[in-house]
């Protein structure tokens, strides 16, 4: 018999126990991270029970009366060990939706943790969510170099890295963070009229938190930050969560020796090097530029998944 418990903070340990052992975990799920931002997402995490034994999380916020996992969050979904077969998680979907219907949710809307993320195998929540008649609502595309099997870099990237090898700029990772901080938060603003998901509060916190997993690089020309990356690092998968070139860092090719340096030293050991999505309007856009570039590198397509369940 499967149970369903709504997260309390007394579950902290259990909750982070259990995804330090999951077969799909990852640090986004702990509950420091999770709670970074607690001011502007409900949150609604469910412990699913077999008796007595927990056997899954979900992540997951409540807005308007609709569950969602989790919004704050990249992406998502079912946390389980490598332990669960399939029909075990059918009848944990069994559970998480007869939930939903007794506390009178509108629907559930599930975000996929994509498979390059996936320690062992981990699709069972798929077959479920078929099984239960979840719809595809939306794709995003991000791009990703598989580590192992490298794509040569196309002959522009090759030249932009070759020129900022003979411009001597040299790649750092001891960073002032307020002043990093900073050049990102401007580029951003003057080149896309955005502001960082992360307020310098919120990512000076998740860096004390996770000193393992969050790390900051900038390519520099004597002192001078000409380019930056955030890299969200779970030792599968090394994450660009923030990349920016400067005016100069883009004549000089700091970016891409930067990039370069990241995949072929820092992150080689590493399964994937993951971009991130290109597109926009809900995944019905696609910014061809932003793609093409990650392309260069020998990036390919990943699909972050979404589905919805009507109740």
């Amino acid at each position: 018999m499967f149970s369903v418990k709504k997260y309390e903070i007394d579950d902290k340990i259990v909750w982070d126990e259990f995804v330090k052992n999951a077969k799909n975990g990852h640090f986004f799920f702990y509950r420091d991270f999770m709670e970074y931002h607690s001011d502007r997402f409900a949150d609604n995490s469910l412990l699913i029970y077999k008796e007595s034994t927990l056997v899954a999380l979900l992540p997951s916020n409540l807005n308007e009366n609709v569950l969602y996992t989790h919004q704050g969050l990249t992406f998502g979904g079912l946390i389980t060990k490598s332990s669960n077969k399939q029909s075990q998680v059918n009848s944990i979907f069994d559970a998480i939706v007869d939930y939903a219907k007794v506390n009178k949710f509108s629907k559930i809307v599930y975000k996929r943790l994509p498979h390059i993320y996936h320690i062992i195998p981990s699709d069972e929540d798929l077959y479920a969510m078929f099984l239960h008649d979840f719809d595809l609502i939306r794709r995003d595309v991000s791009s990703s170099i598989n580590l192992s099997n490298q794509i040569t870099y196309s002959k522009g990237r090759k030249w932009l890295v070759k020129k900022a090898k003979q411009s001597n700029l040299s790649v750092e990772c001891e960073v002032d963070t307020q002043i990093f901080w900073g050049i990102l938060s401007n580029v951003l603003y003057e080149k896309h009229n955005v502001k960082p998901t992360h307020s310098v509060t919120e990512i000076e916190y998740l860096l004390k938190k996770f000193p393992k997993n969050i790390k900051l690089f900038t390519c520099e020309s004597e002192g001078e930050i000409l380019s930056g990356a955030v890299i969200f690092d779970t030792q599968e998968v090394a994450h660009a969560q923030y990349l920016f070139n400067t005016e100069r860092g883009r004549e000089l090719g700091a970016l891409d020796l930067l990039i370069d340096y990241l995949v072929k030293d820092v992150f080689a050991k590493s399964r994937f090097f993951d971009f991130g999505i290109s597109n926009e309007q809900q995944g019905k856009f696609l910014n061809e530029g932003l793609i093409s570039q990650k392309e260069g590198f020998g990036a390919r397509a990943i699909c972050h998944e979404f589905y919805e369940k009507k109740l």
